[in-house]
């Protein structure tokens, strides 16, 4: 499974963004609010990082690409809804940015969702009623309003705690609070002193 991809940004449109990586081009569908990312970093001349979905079907290869992981997440979360499939997700985040998509949900607000495209009421609260418990793993952060760290070292720490065990939300919570209080801690450090935390 492809985590992320990252390259140069060779195309970019709202739907879909190619980049490349090694010489190969990775086109990847993406929503508004990755595309606004994507937009960012190009201008900056850095290179483009997407986190990365693949849906493998009998007739495509189609890759979905989020500016972070909660981004993700949250179209994970969306797809696993029936009568959701990931373009109707991909629209979803497009009109609702993720910390407002959040919100909504965890508000019971069915019209917010009833105003995107496409979704109908019995989707909508069909959304509100799977979801509602499921998006306490991705709803800290976006509520709150604050980002994750990114980088490298906070990536690893997290899969790393992870793996031994910890749910995704409390590494997150402890993370959060190391790299806080030291941006430049070490992969070795960070995981040592999150382990104490919790």
């Amino acid at each position: 499974m492809i985590d992320y991809i990252k390259g140069q940004g060779a195309e970019l449109n709202p739907a879909y963004a190619v980049l490349d990586n090694h010489g190969v081009g990775y086109m990847i569908n993406i929503s508004l609010t990755t595309f606004n990312s994507v937009q960012r970093a190009q201008q900056s001349g850095s290179d483009v990082k997407l986190f990365v979905y693949e849906a493998i079907r009998e007739d495509a290869h189609l890759l979905y690409g989020f500016a972070d992981r909660s981004e993700r997440e949250l179209f994970v979360l969306l797809i696993s809804v029936p009568g959701v499939g990931p373009n109707t997700a991909r629209v979803i985040l497009s009109s609702l940015p993720p910390s407002e998509l959040v919100q909504t949900i965890a508000g019971n607000n069915a019209a917010m969702l009833k105003s995107v495209k496409g979704i109908g009421a019995k989707t909508a609260q069909r959304i509100i009623v799977d979801l509602k418990d499921k998006i306490n793993g991705v709803d800290d952060a976006l509520l709150s309003g604050t980002a994750l760290p990114s980088g490298e070292v906070f990536d690893e720490a997290m899969s790393a705690l992870v793996m031994l065990g910890f749910t995704k939300q409390m590494s997150q919570k402890a993370l959060k609070k190391l790299f806080a209080d030291n941006p430049a801690i070490s992969v070795e450090d960070a995981i040592k002193k999150a382990l104490k935390m919790m």
